[in-house]
């Protein structure tokens, strides 16, 4: 089978690789769609477990199973989590389960850039989830992404009338507008310094789309009548944490939801938190739970996906996805379909 090996951004090769044996428990998933995601593309995570083969928003059909599978048969249409938990330990017990040794380990063999995929045991029987008919290939490959907002969410203890402010409106940033939104926010407000992405940001249901570069926490107290309730940072750049920090209301939460790299600090005014009693959290994978609502979301349009889409490439196109996708211009999603 043909897969994208992954050596560097800029350095995507299309090579030949056996199409994955199966064992007992076990599925062989042909891959119809896979995007590309922002974290493929943090060049400081992957380089260095580089060559590989990346791709984890997946979907396609069960080929064949193993021995022993129950549940999935060959043509099921299906999406599968790259991470999943072991249900069992003191982590998962706790509902913790974004920081479960098993979740952190497993992975699906080789990457969802190729042709095939091998389903392991445990994967198939907590993170294979079957597609409605009404669910396109293309739209499954948000299921795990917005499974990752979703838990952001419930981590935040997020209520229907709180104002919102997200800032960076990329792909994971749009899909916190458009669950805000789902979920009966009240006003919400959106930032980015690229106007095409401001302009899906008002498309995605933001009332306010605001250029960075302007006074944020300002315009959101005129906005709003006052800070914002959940402010949740999507770009990890100093001055994008530093604008969230200065436009929360006291009391309220913030969520850091994308990461420096390791080492990296963070300008954050502790006496500031303290006194005005502000919480945050981070939010980290999608188990299990949050990937299912995330799939009912999708499945009864209460959050649209399918217009997040700007480019669809076969597979040989990988290598354009990962520039496209890194520089960050006009595109929001990327979709790979290797079986084009």
């Amino acid at each position: 089978m043909k897969a994208a090996v992954y050596y560097k951004n800029s350095d995507i090769r299309i090579e030949e690789r056996p199409v994955p044996s199966i064992g007992p428990g076990e599925a062989l998933v042909r891959i119809e769609a896979s995007g590309i995601c922002g974290s493929d593309v943090m060049e400081w995570y992957r380089i260095k477990k580089a060559p590989l083969v990346l791709g984890h928003e997946i979907a396609g059909t069960i080929e064949k199973t193993g021995p022993g599978v129950n549940g999935f048969k060959p043509g099921d249409r299906v999406t599968v989590a790259h991470h999943v938990p072991c249900n069992k330990c003191r982590y998962c017990l706790a509902g913790n389960h974004s920081v479960c040794d098993t979740l952190r380990s497993t992975n699906f063999d080789p990457g969802g850039f190729c042709e095939f995929v091998r389903v392991p045991a445990i994967n198939l029987d907590r993170g294979t989830f079957i597609l409605p008919d009404n669910v396109s290939y293309e739209d499954a490959t948000f299921i795990e992404p917005l499974g990752c907002v979703v838990r952001a969410f419930r981590v935040a203890r997020f209520s229907p009338g709180m104002s919102v402010l997200v800032i960076g409106s990329g792909m994971s940033g749009l899909l916190h507008i458009r669950l805000a939104r789902a979920l009966g926010a009240g006003k919400i407000a959106a930032t980015d310094i690229n106007d095409f992405r401001l302009d899906a940001a008002a498309r995605s249901g933001a009332d306010l789309a605001l250029n960075a570069r302007t006074d944020v926490p300002a315009k959101i107290r005129e906005a709003f009548g006052r800070p914002a309730d959940l402010v949740i940072i999507c770009a990890a750049s100093d001055p994008a944490i530093t604008q969230g920090l200065k436009s929360v209301d006291r009391g309220g939460t913030i969520i850091f939801f994308a990461p420096k790299e390791p080492g990296g600090t963070y300008p954050l005014p502790l006496f500031d938190l303290w006194r005005d009693n502000i919480t945050i959290i981070n939010s980290y994978a999608s188990p299990p739970y949050d990937t299912l609502v995330a799939l009912e979301l999708i499945a009864s349009g209460r959050v649209r996906v399918n217009d997040l889409i700007t480019h669809r490439l076969g597979l040989a196109e990988a290598q354009e996805g990962f520039r496209i996708v890194a520089g960050a211009g006009e595109s929001i999603k990327v979709v790979i379909e290797p079986q084009r």
